[in-house]
């Protein structure tokens, strides 16, 4: 998408009735962010199990996490998923709250849309009382390792993550509301 031309993109919340464009956006910017040697078991199970339709709809349903939606010309584009009351071991912080998913289909990246789903997100939290925002982000995916600084995000540590059994490094970024 070109810079230079604007996209039209407004952002709400998440109903049930988006569950399944999100999930399916959602398996579409993971498999292209993560699946960068193609598909592995590991992988497919963990798509398959994090972003089915029903998994969508129980999140959106949850009283402590909110799903953020962008979309343009009734296209769902990206979204967001914040979780609040949601510490982390290097934080130790029980007023923090979790930015579990920042997502932008690959075509609309760089529109703007990334860091107003974020902006939106902290909007959020801090109407939530949490106190900071944190994310971690896997250490290969450059893009997010220089977004997150660019809107204000420390970073707060390297922690491990387990995907189903495997073990990934990550950056832990966080922000003080």
């Amino acid at each position: 998408m070109s810079t230079s031309d604007p996209l039209p993109f407004s952002l709400r919340g998440a109903t049930t009735d988006d569950a399944l464009r999100i999930a399916v956006l959602g398996m579409q910017v993971f498999l292209d962010t993560y699946a960068t040697e193609g598909i592995r078991e590991v992988l497919a199970r963990e798509v398959l199990e994090s972003f089915s339709p029903d998994a969508i709809s129980r999140l959106i349903s949850r009283g402590n996490t909110w799903l953020i939606v962008a979309e343009s010309k009734r296209h769902l584009v990206g979204f967001a998923q914040l979780s609040t009351q949601a510490d982390h071991p290097m934080l130790l912080d029980p007023e923090a709250a979790e930015l579990q998913r920042l997502y932008v289909q690959e075509r609309f990246t760089g529109c703007g849309i990334g860091w107003r789903l974020l902006a939106l997100a902290e909007q959020q939290a801090r109407a939530q009382r949490a106190s900071m925002l944190w994310a971690t982000v896997w250490v290969g995916n450059q893009r997010a390792l220089a977004f997150y600084p660019k809107q204000g995000y420390a970073h707060l540590g390297s922690p491990a993550y387990a995907l189903q059994n495997e073990v990934h490094q990550n950056a832990l970024f966080g922000k003080q509301l």
